[in-house]
């Protein structure tokens, strides 16, 4: 074996791991802040109300058709700095521009202001996480590599995200107003963005290869679409991503209405439940490499549910018997990421060996675009039934106690229900660890045929390093 090619097979080490992690701070930041902060900050301090949920709703039909045109790009994409590099540069640009809108938006802003600028912050980190994912799906090639480098981005990521809710604490100790709070959050989120993204693309080498250009075709996606693993993937995405979310866009109402926890005790619980990925994140990527990954997603599920019922019977404004419940309910959820990332990884792998060709960003697309069109049916879904059982979200609004319990039946059934559909969509699953190894084998047999002219010299921070990409 050449030197080339045990460097492309080689690990990553812990180091470069964590450098390429980095990628994950501003996504993991912004879409919590996405799921739990915007929604209540557009609903209550800009003035929308309940309106917020369709604007959502409809942000999807028109952003979620571009993440599968992204991910077919981009894995076509051929320049000196990579194949996804330059994505995720293009990307944080964008994403400043947004959230500045967004986080500053005045007050009485308009339902088209949120609209547009909620679909060009989409766009941005699409860019961002398609180009992440992809990335490091061609970084970490072996079944068990792959939950490592996946759980530490995840786990990483979750700095980012306990840090924007760390500030709206901050700034209610120095006595600043809910909003003043959440426009800090969109300050640090703009300057993180560009901060992070640019260590990542100049600090970690992307494999490269000399290849034919091929012409973006969508019957690729009708390809994918009819494959049962792919099926098994997308729809387990979406439900486990809509159990959170769900939860994430009744948070704040159901913790200060119903538990009766002040703003500064309920985001003290949240960083409680986002912190806990640290942990999640690598110790549901140890379980998955001594049961499998779709064994280890359902017991993810199973606990993440049963911390809910938990949380949803634990006495009123109790921090202390209600924190133990959140750290353990967010460590699961953190686990449930990892897992459909790391399988996605696999599932590519047996789609190249099969159909011989490199489709990981079409389906990190695929499973981009069930992630978001989750987060967003949520938000519009919680909120319509909000609406039914006459909840009102306004700032200082009374709500009777019938409003309360319906805000608390919805908070409590609706994650349930999706996270245990999520966790069952891969039972009868095949591709083991044994039989992904096989797929290796085989794509490693395969690649080892390729002319030494495919090997370039990778772009990289280290000089005279030299990989294969095995794409």
């Amino acid at each position: 074996m050449s030197k080339a090619k045990a460097a492309a097979s080689a690990p990553m080490s812990l180091s470069s791991i964590l450098t390429f992690a980095c990628c994950y701070l501003p996504f993991s930041a912004l879409n919590t802040s996405v799921a739990v902060q915007v929604p209540n900050y557009f609903a209550r301090h800009i003035g929308l109300g309940l309106a917020v949920g369709g604007v959502f709703g409809l942000i999807r039909l028109i952003d979620i058709p571009l993440d599968p045109f992204l991910g077919l790009v981009m894995d076509r994409t051929r320049t000196p700095l990579g194949r996804y590099r330059p994505w995720m540069m293009l990307g944080a640009p964008v994403l400043m521009l947004a959230i500045y809108m967004m986080y500053e938006a005045p007050v009485g802003a308009s339902r088209g202001y949120l609209l547009l600028w909620l679909l060009i912050m989409y766009l941005g980190m699409s860019l961002l996480l398609l180009a992440a994912n992809a990335w490091a799906a061609t970084l970490a090639v072996s079944y068990t590599h792959r939950s490592r480098i996946f759980g530490a981005m995840q786990g990483l990521g979750t700095l980012g995200a306990i840090a924007i809710l760390v500030i709206p604490i901050i700034t209610a100790a120095m006595h600043r107003t809910a909003a003043q709070g959440i426009q800090a959050v969109g300050w640090f989120l703009i300057v993180m963005a560009p901060l992070t993204i640019a260590l990542v693309t100049l600090r970690t080498p992307e494999p490269l290869k000399k290849v034919e250009a091929s012409r973006v075709r969508l019957s690729d996606y009708a390809r994918l679409l009819a494959r049962p693993n792919v099926l098994r993937l997308i729809a387990a995405d979406f439900f486990i991503i809509m159990g959170p979310a769900w939860m994430s866009a009744l948070y704040l109402f159901f913790f200060m209405d119903s538990r009766g926890f002040s703003l500064s005790a309920a985001n003290g619980l949240l960083v409680i439940y986002i912190a806990a990925g640290l942990i999640g994140a690598p110790a549901t990527a140890w379980l998955a490499n001594r049961i499998s990954k779709h064994r280890a997603l359902a017991v993810t599920a199973v606990g993440y549910s049963l911390m809910l019922i938990v949380i949803f019977l634990s006495p009123k404004a109790d921090f202390a018997i209600a924190a133990p419940a959140m750290f353990l309910a967010g460590a699961l959820a953190a686990g449930s990421v990892v897992m459909i990332r790391s399988l996605t990884a696999d599932i590519g792998d047996e789609i190249r060996l099969e159909q011989g060709q490199h489709q990981i960003g079409l389906l990190y697309a695929l499973t981009s675009g069930t992630t978001k069109a989750a987060g967003a049916l949520a938000v519009t879904l919680t909120f319509w039934v909000l609406s039914i059982v006459g909840y009102n979200p306004a700032e200082h609004a009374t709500n009777g106690a019938a409003q309360i319990r319906g805000l608390e039946l919805a908070y409590a059934i609706g994650p349930i229900v999706f996270v245990m559909i999520g966790g069952a969509c891969f039972l009868g699953y095949k591709l083991s660890a044994e039989r992904h190894a096989e797929i290796r084998r085989e794509l490693d047999a395969r690649d080892a045929l390729y002319d030494e002219s495919a090997i370039v010299e990778s772009v990289s921070s280290a000089p005279g390093e030299v990989v294969v990409d095995r794409a």
